[in-house]
């Protein structure tokens, strides 16, 4: 964690030497419609939130975050299973007039906590890690505020029990950031 920061800290101030990138540094917070490809599985709402810096030069950005967000799925039994993941997306973002944005990028996410409805802890069927694709779309406001709508598709299969179908998840997110700080154009 402490690398990706570090690198994206050098090359924020890379650019900047040039004069010609806006740098922002902000936070984030937000809801999760999530569910899973599981047959018979239901979306749970939850809450994402974290940090992200945006590297824009004229129309075009990059910008990394940090977010911990809570997904999972919950059965017509009414079981529910929470994951809970910290994913590192990277968006590009091409801007559009009046500070609206599309964006696409990869996210990947690391589990760090798994447990069924009753809290057992349910890590061991499940991998380590996810690699998603994310697309969406934006509105950055003049008065430091981001504006999101996004769709994060799981790539990789996140079941590790034997003999059992891929599981990949599914999120839907509604955010909201705020820009604390801004360098540059």
């Amino acid at each position: 964690m402490k690398k990706i920061m570090l690198s994206f800290a050098v090359f924020a101030l890379a650019i900047m030497t040039y004069g010609q990138a806006k740098v922002e540094l902000g936070v984030k917070l937000g809801a999760n419609f999530a569910n899973t490809d599981i047959e018979g599985s239901e979306s749970i709402t939850a809450l994402h939130g974290g940090a992200y810096g945006l590297i824009k030069l004229v129309n075009i950005g990059i910008q990394p975050e940090v977010l911990w967000s809570k997904q999972g799925n919950k059965f017509s039994g009414g079981e529910e299973v929470n994951l809970n993941y910290i994913n590192v997306p990277v968006m590009l973002k091409i801007y559009l007039p009046l500070g609206l944005n599309l964006q696409a990028g990869p996210q990947f996410g690391i589990l760090t906590n798994a447990e069924n409805e009753d809290g057992d802890d349910i890590s061991e069927f499940l991998k380590g890690s996810d690699f998603s694709a994310a697309l969406g779309a934006g509105w950055d406001a003049p008065f430091g505020l981001q504006f999101t709508a996004r769709y994060v598709l799981g790539i990789s299969d996140i079941n590790d029990f034997d003999g059992e179908d891929s599981i990949t998840n599914k999120t839907f997110q509604l955010s909201i950031g705020y820009s604390l700080f801004k360098f540059g154009k």
